[in-house]
Formats: structure tokens, sequence, C-alpha cells
């Protein structure tokens, strides 16, 4: 039978045709709707899950970096009881004898600034070049300014054999980073030292390259790593995650303060510091070629 001869339906089956049609229609608006919910909340948690992740991960590295730091602890190979690395000429630095350093060793600050720091062991050594010791803090914006300005005359100084050039890296700016960067990179810089001595230069030129804000967290344990591997040092991962040198870090900042360093950079030549008395006036380099010129 053809259409045009199909029996016209009453209104009454048009009326329920129409209202089979609504109802399907809307069923299937509400298992969409229903699908939709469902999918939203479900994204929700994952949202939250996440978000509670994040902050737990970030509760536990701030625990973990503002965690105690003990007072007594080894000196990396190639540092000394100061806190200090030596660098020469090229990527050679000084061998040191395996220490221990502990907090109750380290003199009391006196009540009144000395009127002249003395840094132990910067004191001039005969017949040997002339030493060069810096406090840094690798957060410090003006000590990445020092190592802008003089780094490349005080490194064709040392491989020219003029100088040996000692870092003394402090823990100084750590109340400026909410995560203790300072000292959590000193200690990497001294797990580096310890682990691949011959990176030790490159990986403090890395570490002021990539300088964080002062003020900020700072790079991460998981950067300073990749920052090590980055140079060519072998991994410090291990030396990083038990904060080995931490303890060593303490005590150079302490005894820092204890003898009178106040801030970050502060250089001495063969024991005099830069910047005072009569070097007040006296740019880095020409101080140091003056002590140069007096050993002859």
């Amino acid at each position: 039978m053809s259409a045009a001869n199909e029996p016209r339906k009453s209104k009454a089956e048009r009326t329920a045709e129409a209202r089979e049609k609504a109802r399907e229609i809307r069923e299937a608006q509400l298992k969409k709707d229903k699908r939709n919910k469902l999918l939203i909340g479900w994204g929700i948690v994952v949202a939250v899950v996440a978000i509670l992740a994040i902050v737990a991960l970030v509760v536990s590295s701030n625990i973990r970096n503002n965690a105690p730091v003990a007072d007594e602890g080894p000196t990396p190979a190639n540092g000394n009881i100061h806190g200090g690395v030596t660098l020469l000429a090229n990527s050679e630095v000084v061998k040191s004898d395996p220490a221990t350093v502990n907090v109750k060793d380290v003199p009391s600050k006196p009540e009144t600034p000395p009127a002249e720091v003395k840094a132990p062991g910067a004191e001039a050594e005969a017949g040997k070049p002339v030493k060069v010791v810096v406090y840094i803090d690798f957060i410090c914006p003006v000590c990445k300014r020092f190592e802008t300005t003089y780094n490349e005359q005080l490194t064709s100084l040392r491989n020219e054999g003029k100088i040996s050039l000692e870092y003394r890296p402090l823990g100084f700016l750590d109340q400026q980073s909410t995560t203790n960067y300072s000292s959590r990179a000193a200690n990497a810089a001294a797990c580096v030292v310890n682990e691949s001595p011959e990176k030790y230069s490159d990986f403090l030129n890395a570490l002021f390259d990539k300088q964080p804000a002062e003020g900020s967290a700072g790079l991460s344990d998981n950067d300073l790593k990749k920052l090590a591997t980055d140079v060519g040092a072998k991994s410090i991962d291990s030396c990083v995650d038990e904060k080995k040198y931490r303890p060593y870090v303490k005590v150079a900042t302490q005894e820092a303060a204890a003898v009178g360093v106040t801030g970050t950079p502060t250089a001495f030549v063969d024991g005099k510091q830069w910047g005072k008395g009569d070097s007040a006036k006296t740019d880095l380099i020409p101080f140091i070629q003056a002590a140069i010129d007096a050993k002859g």
C-alpha cells in the first residue's frame, strides 16, 4: 500500500506518538545528564586527589628540607674543616684528610664585632701562592655579581699558579628561602667535591648561572642532582638525599659568624680582608696583585 493510501492516523494516535517521542527524548537527556554528573563527580574526585597528593608532597618536602640538622658530621673529601674547597690550576683541588666537625668546637661569638676579622686558615703561607678565601652563599645576588665580575680574572691567576682560590659556601641566607636553599646548595657542592673534585668549579659556576631569586624556594634537590650530572659529575643522589654534609655546612656557617663574617661575599687575601681598612677603596684584583708582588 502506498503512503498516499495509508490510513490517516487519528488525533489520539498522533498525540500518543508525540508523547512517546517526548518521553524517549526526556529519558535520553536524563541518562546524558546522569552520565555528565558522574563524569564531573569523578573529575572532581581526581582533581581533589591530585591536589592532596601535591600538598602532601610539598608538606613532606618542606618537613624534610627544614628538619633539624645534626651538630656533628664528616667533611667531604677535598674539603677542609672550615667549610672550604681550594681550587688550584685548571680543575685541580687541594686534597685533604677525612675529618669530623662539630658545632661544640665553634668559638663563641664575641659580644662586640672584632676590629679586624681573622678567617681561620686564611693566613699567608710562605713559599706558596697567594691565598684567596671567599665566603659565599649560593642564593646571594651580590655573590653572583662578584663571580660575574671577577671569576675570569681569578681563574686566570690560579691557572698561572699565582693564587689558590678557596670557596667557603655558607647557609647565611637560609631564612631567605622556604627550603633552606643556601645550605642545600652548599651540601650539594660538598657532595660534588667528594665524588668528582675535578667538576667542583664547573658546578659552582652552574649554581650561579641557575641562581634562583632571593626569597624563593630555590632549586629542588632533584634539580641540584641533575645540575651535577649535567656538568659531568658522578651521581650525588644519595648524598643529597641523606643530607650528608649539612652538618659540615652548619659548622662552617656558625664559625664564619663567630669570627665576625657578617655577610657574603667576604674575601680575604693572604689573611687580610678585602674592602676593609686600607683596601676599602681598592678593587679586588689590584689588591691581590699587590700581595703577589709582595711575595716576589
